[in-house]
Formats: structure tokens, sequence, C-alpha cells
């Protein structure tokens, strides 16, 4: 008999709370799988209990202004691909000094920051081959993204909640229900009560990229760089595919990704491939 789904803990004090943000790189469609450049889906979250991200998003704005002044009536919506193209606001980080400020002030604030990272990367076309019915590359990305957020909250018997970036449309549908699948369901040994004693909310929050959320904008320049090193380790790309900017990157999140917490084995705790 199938339990119903018990209500989840009360939210507590915003300081208190663990949000978990998720931004992907790739493409999650089955059509692309055939193609090497969009072959891998990375699901990366960031989480940080309530306190260390109020500071967080307050060193992010004040970076953002000292480097690249602006109104607060137009915020400056840090995105990897318009930093790297140097599109919109960042049309001055084509200057090269205001460009060296800008790389020195963000791997700071990534290093200093307080948050802890995740990145699941599934491979379509390994997966389409080896399962005749597979699961879609969401959901299992965002189960296996949940067991640990959700288990590293329950060593702590702490709570909280997913916030993700609203694409629109199917996108969005596709998320929300693989959230609440796990949720109400769980995810293939691990039962719904584990995800239900973590997480405050039966629903995934989503926000668009305009909102400004910092932890969004994290997620989001960390994705690729993270997934890059993850195909690496992996032997599916060369080391040379990942670009200096991206290695000194690394070189600062690496210590943020989870770990197992006696051993401080990363593979299958702050990085998930899948299958292998």
């Amino acid at each position: 008999m199938t339990t119903a789904p018990r209500d989840p803990p009360a939210a507590p004090d915003p300081d208190e709370r663990y949000r978990l943000y998720i931004d992907e790189s790739g493409d999650h469609t089955w059509g692309e799988a055939s193609d090497p450049a969009q072959r891998y889906l990375c699901l990366l979250g960031c989480f940080f209990h309530g306190s260390a991200y109020r500071r967080f998003h307050q060193a992010v704005e004040a970076f953002k202004q000292c480097v690249l002044p602006h109104s607060p009536d137009e915020p400056i919506i840090l995105h990897r691909a318009d930093i790297i193209n140097g599109r919109g606001p960042f049309r001055r980080l084509r200057d090269p000094l205001i460009r060296q400020a800008f790389d020195e002030g963000l791997l700071a604030l990534c290093e200093t920051g307080r948050y802890i990272v995740v990145a699941v990367v599934i491979d379509k076309a390994e997966l389409a081959a080896r399962y005749p019915t597979p699961a879609h590359p969401y959901h299992l990305a965002l189960g296996f993204l949940l067991q640990r957020y959700c288990g590293y909250l329950n060593h702590l018997s702490r709570v909280g909640d997913v916030m993700a970036e609203s694409r629109g449309g199917a996108e969005d549908r596709l998320l929300k229900d693989s959230y609440e699948r796990h949720y109400n369901r769980g995810a293939w040994w691990t039962k719904p009560e584990f995800f239900q004693r973590a997480l405050t909310t039966k629903q995934l929050k989503l926000k668009r990229k305009w909102c400004s959320i910092t932890g969004l904008q994290l997620a989001d320049l960390l994705a690729h760089p993270v997934k890059q090193m993850v195909l690496r380790e992996q032997g599916r790309i060369r080391d040379d595919a990942v670009g200096p900017f991206a290695r000194r990157l690394l070189r600062v999140v690496v210590p943020k990704l989870n770990h197992h917490l006696y051993t401080g084995r990363i593979d299958g705790y702050g990085t998930v491939f899948f299958p292998k």
C-alpha cells in the first residue's frame, strides 16, 4: 500500500534554512545525444546555509558595482556566455585592465563564499544504448542531485528548499514533474521519507534570469567548467579542452565539492557521472 506524502517540515527563519540553486550545461533532449558537443547533460547545484548566502549575495552585489558600476534599477546579471563574449553590460570587459579586475574579483568571491557544489553529468548516448527504456536525463540528474542535497541536510538534521532557473514551457514542467516525483515517490533505493524529511516544500521554486538571483548566477558560472572537469576525469575530453580561466576557477571550486565526511572522497558525492 502506498503511503500518502507527509506535509513538509516547517520552513525555518531564512537565515537558518538551506537552499539549493540549480542550473544546467548541455542539452537534455534525446535528439542531440549523438552530437559529441551535446552528448552530455550536466545539472549543477550549489547550496548555501541562509546566513552564508546573505553574506555572499552582498559581496557579489558590491563586486558588480565596484568593477562594473551600474544603476540598481538595471541590475547586472552574471551570465557565463555574456561574460566570455563581452556582450551587453560586459562589453566593458574588453578593456584588459577591467577584465583582469573582474576575473580576480570573481575568483575571490568563488573562493571565499561558503557553499557546497554537486554536479551530475549524464551521458545521453550511453544511457540510450544501455537501457531499452531509459529514464529522462533530467529525471536522473535531478534525482542524483536531490539525493546528495537531502543526505547532507538529513545528516545535519536541517531542512531546505530548491530553486532553479525558469526557462518556460515544457522545460519548466519537466523539472517540476521530476521534483514532485522524487518528493512523492522517492528515487530508486531511496524512500520518499528521505526527501520529505529534508525539503520544506513539495514544489520546486522557479525564477526567471532577470530576477537576478545570486545563487542561480553562481550555478550558471560553474556548470560548464565543472562539467568539463568531470568529462576530463572520465577520459571523455582532452586536458586542453579546459581553458586557462576555467582551470583557475576549478582550483578554487574543487574544495567546495560535496565529499564523504570521513574519507574526503568526491566521486559519487560531489560529482556523479552516469552511466559509467
